[in-house]
């Protein structure tokens, strides 16, 4: 990536210290695994009832984000978009934890810092449906903002390529952090869909533009 951060180490902690803690972990339960003998005959205890449901303790996003402080991960964010660490994870987990009768707010908040690195308060359903909300509103105000640049004559098609790409770029690092592997065939056909777009736009524009002056 470039030179002014798109580099998931820099919301890395620090790995030494991350490595002897993990090291340290697998000593330990290697001696309780050699000392800890299960009675024949007596069944295992029941799974603790504060434990984390299953599909929580197999999510597999943010991993990448291990050690991550919430104001590193916000002050990228804010440099590039305009989306807040909060909303930027809420949205993933909205949907990844959606189903057939809606999204599951109340697992997602009172798991939010098991799912989420970089989050470390429980919310409630309200506030996760809230930072939801905020999320479609600045995509939904941003893509307006971008349409009535590219379709204003503002921005040469050049430019618009330029804008067009950084933009792509910062949407492809979020999505490598947040674990999704992008193969080259689907890179490709999301670029050719936004070129798509883009040329529609800019046809858009010219017949407007063309209008006007009759």
């Amino acid at each position: 990536m470039d030179e002014d951060g798109l580099d998931a180490a820099r919301f890395d902690a620090d790995s030494d210290a991350t490595a002897d803690a993990e090291t340290e972990t697998s000593t330990d339960t290697a001696e309780t695994d050699e000392t800890d003998d299960t009675m024949p005959g007596v069944p295992d205890p029941e799974p603790d009832a504060d434990e984390p449901p299953e599909d929580v303790q197999k999510y597999a996003r943010f991993t990448k984000m291990d050690g991550a402080q919430y104001d590193r991960v916000n002050e990228f964010l804010r440099d590039r978009t305009y989306v807040t660490a909060r909303e930027w994870a809420i949205a993933r987990l909205c949907s990844d934890f959606r189903t057939e009768t809606g999204v599951e707010m109340t697992k997602i908040g009172e798991n939010l810092p098991e799912l989420v690195p970089f989050m470390t308060d429980t919310y409630t359903p309200q506030a996760v449906n809230q930072a939801r909300s905020s999320f479609e509103e600045k995509v939904r105000k941003a893509g307006a903002t971008f349409l009535y640049g590219a379709m204003c004559n503002f921005f040469t098609a050049e430019e618009l390529d330029d804008v067009m790409y950084e933009s792509t770029e910062v949407a492809k690092f979020l999505l490598e952090v947040e674990g999704v592997d992008l193969s080259v065939e689907e890179e490709l056909e999301a670029e050719e869909r936004i070129s798509s777009v883009m040329r529609e736009v800019r046809e858009a524009s010219e017949e407007l533009r063309a209008q006007d002056e009759e």
